[in-house]
């Protein structure tokens, strides 16, 4: 694990998209699985501005959401599937068979977690997975207490995330359940990315990042990958008792 303090939001944001963009220059079939909302967003901004300019060849590359809310029609601006349609996979006109993301309207959601996983292992794993940290320490939905040996699976959602989760919607939704890649998921991936900006964050950083690795604080596990990046602005990271490699 390695942790990067930067100066701001759209400095992590940059590095970030440098990250994504790196990875497809360096693998042209690079699976990239992304989560979706307030950490990403700006980073997947920039990435489609880079990508474009650049033109970057995406013609090989795969697109995997990380999670999305069970319940929660794709066409509403709150979902994870719209968040990615209209920030990475419209924008780049990727490809329909070259994004893979949850249908939570199918009948059967544990097929679901099965087709995903399938997905996944016939395109080689993946190569870079971008995340946030929630505000009860979890990646995707994998809630505390969640078992690190899981794979694709539905969640019953933490107190905390439910409630959260209400900011991305304009109405009041039932937020009960969730579909998500597991933390077998992350700590497989060639490559973690983890987003984290805010002095919101900054007590559960601190919790994930220089406390014991414990299932309670999900995102802890990264302390365990041999290849993950923590890109924190001055905010977030301003609970770590030691400051790592500080980038301006």
């Amino acid at each position: 694990m390695k942790i990067l303090v930067f100066k701001n939001y759209e400095e992590l944001s940059k590095r970030a998209a440098e990250e994504i963009a790196s990875t497809i220059e360096a693998k042209p079939n690079a699976v990239i699985c992304l989560a979706s909302g307030d950490s990403p967003r700006r980073t997947c901004e920039i990435f489609v501005q880079e990508a474009n300019q650049k033109r970057l060849d995406l013609s090989g590359a795969h697109f995997v959401g990380l999670d999305e809310w069970v319940g929660v029609s794709p066409d509403d601006p709150g979902s994870c599937q719209y968040f990615l349609r209209h920030n990475i996979i419209n924008p780049l006109n990727v490809d329909r068979n070259h994004f893979h993301l949850f249908n939570v309207m199918a009948s059967d959601l544990r097929d679901e977690c099965l087709k995903m996983d399938n997905t996944i292992s016939q395109l080689g794993g993946v190569d870079i997975m971008v995340v946030g940290i929630g505000m009860n320490g979890h990646i995707g939905f994998n809630e505390p207490g969640v078992a690190p040996d899981l794979f694709c699976h539905v969640a019953e959602l933490d107190d905390t995330t439910q409630e959260v989760g209400q900011k991305y919607f304009t109405q009041k939704k039932e937020l009960k359940m969730g579909i998500t890649l597991g933390l077998a998921h992350l700590t497989h991936a060639r490559k973690a990315l983890l987003l984290a900006s805010g002095i919101h964050k900054a007590p559960i950083v601190s919790r994930a990042f220089q406390a014991s690795i414990t299932n309670q604080v999900p995102a802890s596990i990264l302390q365990t990958h041999p290849n993950s990046l923590i890109l924190l602005d001055e905010d977030a990271a301003s609970n770590l008792v030691e400051k790592k490699k500080k980038c301006m």
